[in-house]
């Protein structure tokens, strides 16, 4: 895995960097159809980290998957420190 990220922090910080923007800009989602829609990144997480950890993908699709987990896994993680930091400050609007 190490091998993997070390050539890819650039794009792992930008996706981090992105997302911390995005949750500090949207906040906590509150209405319910807001939540169900911020599940669905969740729910594609879940399904990339089972393909990636299952190896069900040989070669370089199996490579973009793992990618694609890395780099969603970032973003969200973002999001949600960004919406943590935004309900901390407390601004509501």
């Amino acid at each position: 895995m190490i091998s993997l990220v070390v050539p890819l922090w650039p794009g792992l910080a930008a996706s981090l960097a992105l997302g911390l923007a995005i949750g500090a800009l949207a906040g906590v989602p509150r209405v319910r159809a807001t939540r169900i829609a911020a599940g669905l990144p969740l729910l594609a997480l879940g399904l990339l980290l089972g393909l990636a950890g299952l190896d069900t993908v040989p070669g370089r699709a199996g490579l973009w998957i793992e990618i694609a987990a890395l780099v969603l896994a970032c973003y969200l993680a973002g999001c949600s420190l960004g919406a943590l930091a935004r309900m901390l400050s407390g601004r509501t609007s």
